[in-house]
């Protein structure tokens, strides 16, 4: 959690051309990592994931929101109309070379100013997460973690979003998805265009117990919401019932149930791939449409 004796900060967003200052992709080792969460910084995940990184032998800053956002997809709030942000500087013990800040802002936002030049040079990676529970299929619009990752890879950076399976018992096996986010930034950082950004799920289970790495393509929408509003009391109401469906094998969903860390490089800012939408509105335009 931020330190109560740290001093406080604004931060002012410059805005300027982000592939002056981008570093070359496929640097590696010795990059340079900028690691947030949607959870916040207080987070065990995100500790976990900065000590991997910095253990290889990468420069790693971690800038993550003061408190939790999950849910907060690539938002970045009104930026054209907040001149500053609150930034604190923090300590973690574990990691005490590795600078530490928190933002009163989504992850997204903390992105968006370090790819811009908020922190310094610009990373030459986004790592986010690791989120305790899996961020598979449908969730991915939602997520703030792979909000934070599809950002960066918005903005010319590729990144990785980590996630692990929920675990009833509140244990989690941090290391695991610490491990294989380590080993995507080589691939994720060969020079492509656009930047690769890879959503990464892994079961919540030692890293060697782990069957291996599985390509999977998204789930398809499953899960049952229940909803009723009670509009005299100023409420919505929302309660989750599970999924609807059993995933089909090649799916990140399944993947990561069956024991496999299930990898999906995600599209960022690409074209869907429809035609004739223009023919279609103009004919519909027309007064006998």
């Amino acid at each position: 959690m931020p330190n109560r004796n740290s001093t406080r900060e604004r931060l002012v967003f410059v805005h300027r051309n982000v592939a002056d200052g981008a570093p070359a992709a496929g640097k590696f080792p010795g990059m340079r990592v900028l690691v947030t969460n949607d959870d916040g910084i207080g987070s065990a995940g995100i500790v976990a994931l900065a000590r991997v990184m910095h253990e290889a032998g990468h420069d790693v800053l971690v800038v993550a929101p003061d408190s939790e956002r999950s849910g907060s997809s690539a938002a970045i709030g009104p930026l054209h109309r907040t001149p500053a942000i609150g930034v604190a500087e923090c300590s973690w013990p574990a990691l005490a070379d590795v600078p530490v800040l928190a933002m009163d802002a989504p992850p997204a936002t903390a992105v968006y100013g370090a790819c811009i030049g908020g922190f310094g040079p610009v990373p030459d990676v986004v790592v986010s997460g690791i989120n305790p529970g899996a961020n598979t299929g449908h969730l991915v619009l939602h997520s703030g973690t792979v909000g934070a990752a599809l950002t960066a890879g918005g903005l010319g950076v590729p990144a990785v979003a980590a996630s692990i399976k929920s675990s009833d018992s509140g244990i989690y096996e941090w290391d695991t998805a610490a491990r294989f986010a380590l080993a995507a930034l080589p691939w994720v950082t060969e020079a492509t265009q656009p930047p690769r950004v890879l959503n990464v799920n892994v079961p919540n289970i030692p890293f060697g117990d782990v069957r291996g790495v599985a390509e999977a393509r998204l789930a398809p929408y499953g899960t049952v919401w229940a909803a009723s509003a009670d509009h005299a009391g100023g409420e919505l109401l929302l309660d989750f019932r599970g999924s609807a469906v059993t995933p089909e094998p090649d799916t990140d969903l399944a993947l990561i149930e069956a024991g496999y860390c299930a990898v999906t490089p995600l599209p960022v800012l690409e074209r869907a791939p429809f035609a004739g939408v223009g023919a279609a509105l103009t004919r519909h335009l027309a007064p006998d449409g």
